[in-house]
């Protein structure tokens, strides 16, 4: 206890520090990931996917991110195990947070895609096995951790595979698939719109004061859907057949409409991403702000402060605009041949299937989830449109990162320890 309180501003400072890393490591790893269907698509540049993502990803984060941070933040380490010692708790989340964001370093650096959530998870795990003991770890929770990571991808590939096929039938195998395009994309914007705005409103906005019956949520998302889809028709309503292009490449002209859905998917992937994946860099730190501000004390809850919210979005963005170009060229352009039609399917459905485990609290891996996307929409196109080469090498990084976290995060585990004990 004494410890706590004798070096409380440093803890805070130290928690401050290394949750801003640890959230530059997600937007220079995780956010890459999120839009590079985007850029991989040419539906927008990298540029401008950095500017979309910089705004949404920033308002996802503050706006809905506070839900799923209270499952990082609690369940995966038996609290009642550390109430006499907390200040273990406090060095092995800082160790957390600066292993796993040690790890994106590197892996950025690579242009690996690999999982902000294996590596805070497997960070925070290998530091309570070995600090605390394997006892002080809640396998249950861990267990329904791991298996997300399995179910999350699976269900992200089947709405993309079913959304992909979807446009297949209505537009793509038809005998006017351009006239087709500006005809039904306006209703597949308004779904994004509806989905996006649905589910922020249900989980994330209860943090901010704002408390709606269930018709007004479901009244006010049918509003901003319509909203959204009144905007891509008047952007739709511009683009003109091009017969010059389509000699060169048959959906040309369709492409072109689905353009203007895949800004739209862009927006809610990066919105979905903030609200969902900040709570990696921000719960650990949750964690280290209660118990210093309690003088010691492991409370079950503690309220969410703003300034930690604004510590995960500013670092999201950051990281994003500095590195996120070498991983955002691995996804978009190397598992699979990605056109805006495809980019699209892949997106909403990565996007519904965040913004539901996000709703949830259930902390599901991006990257999987991404990933699983893009291979249900190259699935619909047939086994010979992926690249299996690739494919192999990104589960292989996905392996390596649990390990990885946990062996950095014992050492810095021991290193603190050291210095403060």
């Amino acid at each position: 206890m004494n410890i706590i309180i004798e070096n409380a501003t440093l803890f805070l400072v130290l928690a401050g520090i290394f949750g801003l890393f640890m959230a530059w490591g997600i937007g220079a790893n995780d956010v890459a990931n999120a839009m590079a269907t985007s850029v991989g698509s040419r539906a927008l540049t990298i540029k401008q996917a950095i500017l979309i993502a910089a705004v949404f990803e920033f308002a996802g984060a503050i706006l809905a991110g506070g839900q799923v941070t209270k499952t990082i933040r609690k369940g995966i380490i038996d609290a009642k195990v550390l109430e006499s010692s907390p200040e273990l708790l406090v060095y092995g989340m800082l160790a957390a947070l600066l292993a796993a964001g040690c790890w994106l370093l590197i892996a950025s650096r690579k242009g690996w895609p690999v999982s902000t959530t294996h590596s805070i998870v497997g960070a925070i795990v290998g530091f309570a096995m070995v600090g605390i003991g394997i006892e002080a770890v809640s396998w249950g929770k861990v267990g329904f951790i791991v298996a997300s990571w399995v179910v999350s991808p699976v269900l992200a590939g089947v709405i993309a595979y079913a959304l992909f096929r979807s446009v297949q039938k209505l537009i793509l195998d038809t005998d006017t698939p351009f006239d087709n395009a500006k005809r039904y994309v306006p209703f597949y914007i308004f779904i994004v719109g509806f989905i996006i705005s649905l589910v922020t409103l249900v989980k994330g906005l209860k943090h901010v004061g704002l408390h709606l019956s269930t018709a007004e949520n479901y009244f006010y998302a049918v509003i901003v859907g319509l909203v959204i889809m009144g905007f891509g028709i008047s952007v739709i309503r511009k683009i003109k057949m091009n017969e010059s292009l389509n000699k060169d490449f048959h959906y040309a002209s369709v492409e072109k409409v689905f353009g203007v859905l895949m800004v739209v998917t862009a927006c809610a992937m990066a919105f979905a991403h903030g609200s969902n994946d900040v709570a990696n860099a921000i719960g650990p730190v949750a964690a280290i702000v209660g118990i210093v501000q309690s003088g010691g004390e492991i409370a079950q809850k503690s309220t969410l402060s703003i300034w930690v919210l604004l510590i995960g979005g500013v670092g999201i963005v950051i990281g994003l605009m500095m590195y996120g170009h070498k991983v955002m060229a691995t996804v978009g352009n190397n598992i699979t041949e990605l056109t805006p039609s495809r980019g699209f399917a892949a997106t909403l459905a990565a996007a519904t299937t965040v913004v539901l485990a996000s709703g949830t609290g259930l902390p599901i891996s991006t990257t999987h989830t991404l990933v699983g996307a893009v291979l249900g929409v190259g699935l619909a196109r047939g086994m010979a449109a992926l690249n299996l080469t690739v494919i192999r090498n990104i589960f292989m990084s996905w392996i390596i990162t649990l390990p990885a976290g946990a062996i950095l995060a014992i050492i810095f585990f021991y290193v603190l320890k050291g210095i403060f004990s």
